[in-house]
C-alpha cells in the first residue's frame, strides 16, 4: 500500500488554487511539494498546516490505494 495525494490535487483545482499558492498560503517548503508531488513521505506538521490552509481533515486530501 501507498499514500496518494490525488484528493488534494482535486481540491486545489476546486479552489482554484496553484501548488505555488498552497507553499505561500501554508509555508511549507518547495521540497515538500515536491515530495507531495511524487508520493513520497512527508511530515504530519505539513500535512496538518496543509489541511489548516483549505479549512479540511486529512482524508480530505490523502487516501492509501493498493499498489
Amino acid at each position: 500500500m501507498r499514500i496518494s495525494y490525488n484528493k488534494l490535487w482535486k481540491m486545489l483545482i476546486d479552489k482554484n488554487m496553484k501548488k505555488s499558492d498552497l507553499k505561500e498560503q501554508a509555508g511549507i517548503s518547495s521540497a515538500s511539494v515536491a515530495k507531495l508531488g511524487k508520493g513520497d513521505n512527508i511530515t504530519t506538521d505539513v500535512l496538518l498546516r496543509i489541511c489548516e490552509t483549505l479549512n479540511c481533515h486529512l482524508e480530505d486530501i490523502m487516501e492509501t490505494v493498493e499498489e
